[in-house]
């Protein structure tokens, strides 16, 4: 009798109306269950925040690119007319896009393989080592403010040290970014020299050291040279690093913007008006919000049906090792 007593007394001091409330809706254990609702309450903020502040104005955009929002007067509901007018009615959306996927195609490739050439130089464990990795990625630090206003200067057609150099040279230098057919390769050029050495590189880097040193081993005893070493151990085992590199790499460049904002303003004639760049001026300098939602919405499933295509592709070239 005492002992049911006693049983009777844990169990009322241990249990509360919180958790007697969530053992009933976890159909657990009452400490189980309170250890449950507590984790909910601690994750409760974050996913407020992503409610309210991620998923509240991406649905609020969705509804924005089916109406007619200048923030001055309310939306007016115009059904798809903003995709309409976008896919056949917008003279710079098809030029914009295209200049986007061409400076994609420009810098994606080269900052891939230069970043991987640069993480295998880091990983061969030389003396300085961390002094290049960190030359290396402070480019990438830098602010791109700081780094547009810099090469304007390098590449100004008449007082910039790069033509300057050139003419000493004997060659006569371009307008770099005030010339229409040089002005996209520039901004490329410049991407490139942020890009290389940054996140990328330290992606691979990590990759690099994950592969093993008996797989290296083996290989030099069958007579494979560092070349082979390199094409059938080191890519394949690092081929989901390079896959991850590829999307981010892809996703960067088709968004870019700030360069283009800050150094050409889209020009010269249009030569660096990029997609990032043709929604940016039509919601904060037209005010056409809801034109600007309907051009995000399609970037975004621009960018999804890219991904999706790389996914369903890796298949066939992407080693796990768990697999």
């Amino acid at each position: 009798m005492r002992t049911d007593t006693a049983q009777m007394m844990h169990h009322e001091t241990t249990s509360t109306p919180a958790s007697n409330l969530a053992s009933r809706l976890f159909h657990r254990s009452p400490a189980k269950a309170r250890e449950a609702l507590y984790g909910y309450l601690f994750l409760a903020p974050w996913a407020l925040g992503i409610v309210i502040f991620l998923l509240g104005p991406v649905l609020a955009s969705l509804f924005f690119s089916m109406t007619e929002y200048n923030v001055l007067k309310p939306p007016r509901f115009v059904g798809l007319a903003n995709y309409q007018r976008a896919l056949f009615g917008d003279d710079l959306f098809w030029p914009s896009l295209g200049r986007t996927f061409r400076f994609a195609l420009m810098t994606v490739p080269i900052s891939i393989t230069g970043s991987l050439l640069l993480a295998t130089l880091l990983n061969q464990g030389l003396p300085g080592t961390n002094t290049y990795r960190t030359a290396f990625f402070l480019p990438h630090v830098t602010p791109t403010v700081a780094t547009a206003i810099l090469f304007q200067w390098l590449f100004h057609p008449a007082l910039g040290p790069v033509n300057l150099i050139l003419g000493l040279l004997g060659i006569d230098g371009p307008g770099w970014l005030t010339d229409a057919s040089w002005a996209l390769p520039t901004l490329a050029l410049v991407s490139l020299w942020g890009s290389i050495g940054g996140n990328q590189m330290l992606i691979f880097l990590a990759g690099l050291q994950g592969v093993p040193d008996q797989l290296y081993e083996s290989a030099e005893l069958d007579g494979a040279n560092e070349v082979r070493k390199f094409v059938h151990i080191t890519l394949p085992m690092i081929s989901p690093t390079i896959f991850f590199n590829v999307i981010l790499g892809i996703i960067g460049a088709l968004k870019v913007f700030a360069m283009a904002f800050i150094a050409t303003k889209g020009g010269p004639n249009f030569a660096t008006w990029f997609y990032a760049l043709h929604i940016y001026r039509h919601a904060f300098e037209y005010f056409e919000m809801g034109y600007s939602s309907c051009l995000a919405w399609l970037f975004a499933v621009i960018l999804f049906g890219f991904t999706f295509i790389q996914v369903r592709f890796s298949r066939h070239w992407v080693y796990y090792v768990g697999e």
